[in-house]
C-alpha cells in the first residue's frame, strides 16, 4: 500500500487502516482511538453515580431499598406492604420464597421512593411486630467509607 493513498483518505478511515496495516507500534484493545476520555497520564475518565466519601445509606438505581429481617415464614406481600405503606408510598416489594416449601425464608426487600420515607419506616417499624414476629430492618445498601483499593479474596 503506498503512502500517498492513506494521506488521500478520510481521517477516521486513514486512522482505522493504519492499524490493521502491519507495522510497529500496533495498538489493540477497547478504546484505544478516544482521546476524549483518556486523562494526561493516559488513564481513562470514567462517569461516577456519586461521589464517593462518607458512610450511610445509598440509593439503589430506581429508589431506596430497606432490607427487612425476622418475617413470618407465613407472610403475605400484601401483609407486608400495608405494614410499611403507613410510612410512604411503597415501590416494590420482595419475598423470597423457599423452592420446596413455598414459605418465605424470613426476609424482605421494601423499596420506598425517598430517603425521607424510609428513614421514617426504619424509625418506625425497627423493632415492632408483624404477624406476631419482631422484625428487624436495616438499609439494603451502604456506602462505605473508602481506605484505599479493594483487594482481592
Amino acid at each position: 500500500m503506498k503512502l500517498l493513498e492513506i494521506e488521500e483518505q478520510e481521517p477516521q478511515q486513514q486512522r482505522i487502516r493504519s492499524t490493521v496495516v502491519a507495522g510497529a507500534g500496533k495498538k489493540k484493545g477497547r478504546g484505544f482511538h478516544e482521546p476524549e476520555r483518556e486523562e494526561g497520564d493516559g488513564n481513562a475518565r470514567y462517569e461516577a453515580l456519586e461521589p464517593a466519601g462518607g458512610s450511610g445509606p445509598a440509593k439503589s438505581v430506581e429508589g431506596w431499598v430497606l432490607f427487612v429481617t425476622g418475617l413470618h415464614e407465613e407472610a403475605q406481600e400484601e401483609d407486608v406492604a400495608e405494614a410499611f405503606a403507613d410510612y410512604g408510598d411503597v415501590k416494590n416489594v420482595y419475598l423470597n420464597l423457599d423452592r420446596q416449601t413455598g414459605y418465605v425464608k424470613g426476609y424482605a426487600l421494601i423499596e420506598y421512593a425517598t430517603e425521607k420515607e424510609a428513614r421514617e419506616a426504619i424509625k418506625g417499624l425497627d423493632g415492632s411486630e408483624l404477624l406476631g414476629q419482631t422484625i428487624h430492618i436495616n438499609w439494603a445498601f451502604v456506602r462505605g467509607t473508602s481506605k484505599g483499593p479493594r483487594r482481592g479474596r
